[in-house]
Formats: C-alpha cells, sequence, structure tokens
C-alpha cells in the first residue's frame, strides 16, 4: 500500500489527497456542524485532528466517464479514495461494486470503504489517516498523539466513575459529617518511664514531632491556601502522605530522600534535616492565582521573572518554551520569587549547593511529567524543598507532586479548552482557592466564608482520585486513625 504513496522533491513523505465518494445526502453541509457521518464532518476531522486538508468529495452517482477522468487526472498524486456508505440508506450494492471495480481496475491508488452506521466520524477519519500514515511521518505522529490522548481519556474516565461510586461518596460524606477528619488536635501519647513524650510543633498543614535522631511528620486534613486555613478535607493527608512516598521511591534514583518509614497513612518517619530557606518551583505553563505565580506577575506587566526573560504576547495557561526554575524564598511574611544569581549574592544558598537542588528539581519534575503524562495527566507546576542531613548530604524533603505542591491538569481535554477559551480541567486544589478569590479577599479579610460541603466532598474525592490515578492502587479509607498515630510514632523514639 504504501509504494503508492510517492515523495516530494525534498525526500519528505507528503500528505495523501483524500477523496471521498459517496451518495448526495451524505455530503452534508460544510457550514454546519452535525453529529451524522458526513462526508465534510470527516473532512473537517481529517484536518483537525490529523492535519489532512486535501480532501475532496465526490458523488457515486457521477458519470462512469467523469468518475474516469478524475481517477486519471489524480494518478500522478498520493491519493487515497473513500467510499462512504450506509446499509440504511436504499444505496444499491451493486452501484458500490461496480464503483470498486472501477477504481480498482483503473486507478494505482488505494481504496477503502467505510460505513457511517457502523462507524463514527472520527473513526472514519482514524482509519483513513492510519493509512496515510504509512508513508507521512507528519500523520502519524498525529495518528500517535491522537490515540495517546484517547488513552488519556479512557484512564481519567476510568478513575473517576471508580472513585465517584456510592461507596467513596458515603466514605468521603460521613467522614465530613461526623467531623471525623484528622486535624492533628487528637494524638495523645500515653506517659511512659521508658521515653519522653515527643513535642508537637504544628504547621500549615503537617505537625512535626522529634523522635531524637528521626522526625514523625503527621500529614492532616486541614487545608490551606493564601497563607489561610481555608477547609479540613477527608482523607486529604492520607492521600498527600501516600502520594509523597510513592514519588520519593520512584525518584530516588535521580537524588535521595528523607523518608525512613510510613507507619501510618499519615505519618511518614524522616531523617533530620536543616531545609535550605529556598522553595524551588518548577513551572513549565503559564498559569497560576498566587500573588508569586507566573501568570498574575506576567499579567501585571512583569518581564523578568526570577531572572527569565518573558516574550510579549504570552496567554494564561500556555505551555512555556522550556521548564523554568523559579524560586521563592520562604520567609515570614509572604515568600517572594527570586533569582537563581540572587539566591547566591544574598546569602541564602551557596553556589555549590544551589546548583546540585536547581538539576535535581528540574530532574526530578521531568520524570515526573513523563510519569503523570502515562497517567493521563498533566503535572503542570510543583515546588521542592531540599536540605541537608547530619552527613551534609543533600536530600529531597517535605513533599513530592502532591495535590498540595503541584498543579495537574487532565492530559486528553487540554488542547481542546484551551482552544475554546476555557480553564483547563483541575485534579487539584486551584478550584478551592479560585472559590475563595471569588467570594471573598483571602489575603485581607479577617473571616472567610466557609467552603460549601459540596466543594469539599469534591475536592477529596479529587484528591483520591489523583493518589489512584498516579499509583493505580485502590485508596484504602482510614476513618478514625487519627487515635492510631501516637502508638504508631513512638515506636521510632530513640
Amino acid at each position: 500500500i504504501s509504494s503508492c504513496f510517492k515523495k516530494t522533491k525534498h525526500g519528505s513523505n507528503m500528505v495523501a489527497k483524500i477523496v471521498i465518494i459517496c451518495e448526495e445526502e451524505f455530503v452534508g453541509d460544510p457550514d454546519r456542524t452535525t453529529n451524522s457521518v458526513t462526508a465534510h464532518s470527516i473532512g473537517f476531522s481529517l484536518k483537525s485532528k490529523f492535519g489532512i486538508a486535501d480532501v475532496a468529495n465526490r458523488l457515486i452517482s457521477a458519470p462512469a466517464d467523469r468518475l474516469l477522468t478524475t481517477i486519471r487526472n489524480l494518478e500522478k498524486e498520493n491519493v487515497v479514495f473513500v467510499i462512504l456508505i450506509n446499509g440504511e440508506s436504499g444505496q444499491k450494492s451493486s452501484d458500490v461494486s461496480s464503483l470498486k471495480n472501477l477504481l480498482k481496475i483503473e486507478s494505482p491508488s488505494p481504496v477503502i470503504c467505510l460505513s457511517s452506521c457502523s462507524l463514527s466520524t472520527d473513526e472514519c477519519a482514524l482509519s483513513i489517516a492510519k493509512l496515510c500514515a504509512l508513508s507521512c511521518s507528519k500523520v502519524r505522529s498525529a495518528v500517535s498523539h491522537h490515540l495517546a490522548t484517547k488513552r488519556q481519556a479512557r484512564l481519567v474516565d476510568d478513575i473517576q466513575t471508580h472513585t465517584k461510586s456510592s461507596f467513596y461518596l458515603d466514605q468521603i460524606e460521613h467522614t465530613f459529617d461526623s467531623k471525623n477528619q484528622i486535624t492533628g488536635n487528637n494524638v495523645a501519647f500515653v506517659d511512659t518511664t521508658t521515653c519522653s513524650i515527643p513535642i508537637r510543633l504544628e504547621g500549615k498543614v503537617r505537625d512535626r514531632y522529634d523522635l531524637g535522631h528521626s522526625l514523625a511528620l503527621v500529614t492532616t486534613d486541614r487545608q490551606s491556601g493564601f497563607d489561610r486555613q481555608l477547609a479540613k478535607v477527608p482523607f486529604k493527608g492520607q492521600v498527600l502522605n501516600l502520594t509523597s512516598a510513592y514519588w520519593f521511591e520512584k525518584t530516588a534514583h535521580i537524588i535521595p530522600n528523607h523518608l525512613i518509614d510510613v507507619p501510618h497513612p499519615n505519618v511518614s518517619i524522616v531523617k533530620k534535616c536543616t531545609p535550605f530557606p529556598i522553595e524551588f518551583v518548577v513551572r513549565s505553563y503559564m498559569t497560576g492565582s498566587t500573588s508569586t505565580s507566573i501568570w498574575k506577575n506576567y499579567d501585571s506587566g512583569v518581564r523578568n521573572y526570577c531572572g527569565h526573560e518573558l516574550p510579549e504576547g504570552m496567554v494564561k495557561n500556555q505551555k512555556l518554551w522550556k521548564l523554568l526554575l523559579t524560586p521563592t524564598t520562604k520567609e515570614e511574611e509572604h515568600d517572594r520569587p527570586i533569582s537563581a544569581t540572587q539566591i547566591v549574592e544574598e546569602g541564602w544558598m551557596n553556589q555549590i549547593d544551589f546548583d546540585v537542588c536547581a538539576k535535581a528539581a528540574l530532574e526530578v519534575f521531568a520524570f515526573g511529567q513523563q510519569l503523570a503524562a502515562e497517567r493521563g495527566l498533566i503535572l503542570v507546576d510543583t515546588k521542592y524543598e531540599f536540605g541537608k542531613d547530619e552527613e551534609g548530604n543533600i536530600l529531597l524533603i517535605d513533599e513530592v507532586h502532591t495535590p498540595d505542591s503541584s498543579r495537574y491538569w487532565l492530559a486528553s481535554s487540554y488542547t481542546e479548552r484551551i482552544s475554546t477559551g476555557l480553564e483547563p480541567e483541575n485534579i487539584d486544589k486551584e478550584f478551592l482557592r479560585l472559590w475563595f478569590a471569588k467570594n471573598c479577599n483571602p489575603y485581607e479579610d479577617e473571616v472567610l466564608p466557609e467552603a460549601p460541603k459540596d466543594l469539599v466532598v469534591e475536592l477529596s474525592r479529587r484528591y483520591i482520585s489523583l493518589y489512584e490515578m498516579i499509583t493505580w492502587k485502590d485508596f484504602k479509607f482510614e476513618e478514625g486513625s487519627e487515635g492510631k498515630i501516637a502508638s504508631n510514632i513512638m515506636r521510632f523514639i530513640a
């Protein structure tokens, strides 16, 4: 079949011309969208999805000598003849057989028959594109991308269906209604004479306990944003802790990390480290809603962001030309964007340590993007933290690629939504931040409104969905497990 396609004088494979032959009623209207399978709808799909623009329509009822002239005029070109049939149309099989015989005898080009009864428009277009892909690398690439996008959509649909089941929603709603979220306030240690009770140091989301040679990090269901506590999301802490543990294991070949053990779904035992006072933020898209985000800065006129020169004309949510490392400081009042040069000049880190962390951040992010894409997700941006252990080794610490530290979009719908001016579909906490930004001033209002139950339940389901998408493991609900945290931590006290 591929021998029918000729090469251009430049040696690259050309895209074939497509001639769709059908009855008049199946030609369709080029100015109207329709769910019906027509020659025009197939042509539009070929152009928009596979870059095949040279599509012509002909009628089966055309005189034989007219079709014969067309065949001979095209015999020196790359052509695929497509006969579009419909078993319910009353079309005479003898007409189709005659046409097929004519094409087979007179034309050196391949001929395929497609049924509008059994195939959709996109399926017809895909069948044609696969044939064209035999001789055109651009079409082959477009076909591969189309199939990958469909696979990504099926992966996401499967997980969404799973986590929207009544069992999942009942577990989430019951925990919300009974206020059984893990807050960290009910971790009770039993006083013993053999060891001292560790002191709780409370953070925005994680509580820390000093165990002597190690630390216990308890990830709660507290949801923070805009430097405030926004809500308590059922099972969020379990998702964050187990998702981080998954990524720590997967990225250990790139840089060592601080994780020692996970004795409880909400608890990680980690090495003691001295953290660097810098968050290593890696971005792949022009987006964000916070004051330190690249889009907020760009939209306000900033063109040099963290040492990177940003070109004019960029729009929200578009892909950046490369991965950008955009560090921020960790300060008491507010984090601030800072360049690599400023980090060293202002004494936040020395050059050697910064270079190690910067290289690791970019490599871990690239690895994360690749794995996320295989699971139907786009890893948009994230933050990493690094520290030095007691031996002076630089380790990846805190959390990795969780919904709290990262932004995820659904890969299958990104291109279509962006082309129509819609926001990408999120699998993170961004929609919660957007709700607060719309309903109050989260930076200045003294009291924030309470997030609606349905929004919090949906956020919990999204956290769980992301966990299942990334790990391909079913989520195990651990309701009421806060009382078990202390006993699991006590085993590691030095």
